[in-house]
């Protein structure tokens, strides 16, 4: 079954990076085809995720093929609050726009590293990244239940509708939890479900790869943060994606490690 919803995900993926339209995904609400992704015909634009979701200057400042590429459902740059010097890691970096935004927030002292399960969008992450003249990224190729990076690699880490689609979410938090440094953040846009529905009913409401189906509620996702390790963690919602389901920005901290007597 993991297997499975891993490869439904990836093919769904695989085919928006061939397409170059990221606006246009099933996390914009377009039916699926046989193997759980969208197929041409099916896809629409909806403002509810993508590129509408970014500020102007945001969406001025990366290559137009990044800015298409958009399957997000929110905006985590501004969920985490990027700073000068940062290290900033993204959970399935898809066509490059968060990473691109980021090494822009971080600038030359800060580094800004992509981890994509899938060829076709890290292919397309690196052309935007040199469309972009950006040096101080890094896409790599993993899955975000089994990051390629070492223990405390970064201070930040980001993730724009993607781990809802992780088949194994205390996997994605702590790993995540592992790759910050002590002190570190996670600061994550994601479909969140109110707690009031089901696993039932959230998968009456959207597809697994339409980001809806696989959502945790609210309150699940506070305690999965908790299992992790995390500290001071917050699900707020931003808006209404599906009947009780909600675009959300989700943060959390790393605790700093105690200090040597």
């Amino acid at each position: 079954m993991t297997q499975d919803i891993r490869e439904q995900v990836r093919a769904r993926y695989a085919l928006a990076a061939v397409q170059g339209s990221g606006d246009a995904g099933c996390c914009g609400g377009g039916a699926t085809d046989a193997v759980g992704g969208c197929g041409p015909q099916d896809l629409v634009i909806d403002d509810r995720f993508g590129s509408a979701l970014y500020a102007a200057e945001d969406a001025d400042a990366v290559p137009p093929e990044a800015l298409a590429a958009s399957l997000g459902c929110g905006n985590p740059l501004v969920v985490a609050e990027l700073r000068e010097g940062e290290r900033v890691l993204d959970l399935g970096s898809g066509g490059g726009i968060d990473v691109l935004l980021s090494a822009r927030r971080v600038g030359p002292t800060g580094f800004a590293y992509g981890v994509d399960m899938t060829d076709e969008m890290l292919a397309l992450a690196r052309a935007n990244a040199e469309r972009a003249g950006a040096t101080n990224v890094e896409f790599r190729r993993g899955t975000i239940e089994d990051l390629p990076l070492d223990d405390a690699t970064v201070d930040v880490v980001i993730s724009n509708c993607v781990v809802n689609l992780s088949p194994d979410k205390p996997a994605v938090l702590a790993e995540a939890f592992r790759v910050l440094v002590p002190g570190g953040r996670v600061g994550i846009s994601d479909v969140v479900a109110e707690d009031r529905l089901t696993p039932g009913e959230r998968a009456e409401r959207g597809s697994y790869v339409g980001c809806i189906a696989g959502a945790l509620s609210r309150t699940e996702y506070l305690r999965g943060l908790a299992a992790a390790g995390f500290v001071d963690a917050e699900v707020t919602f931003t808006h209404p994606v599906a009947d009780g389901m909600h675009g959300a920005v989700v943060r959390a901290r790393k605790p700093e490690q105690p200090e040597e007597s």
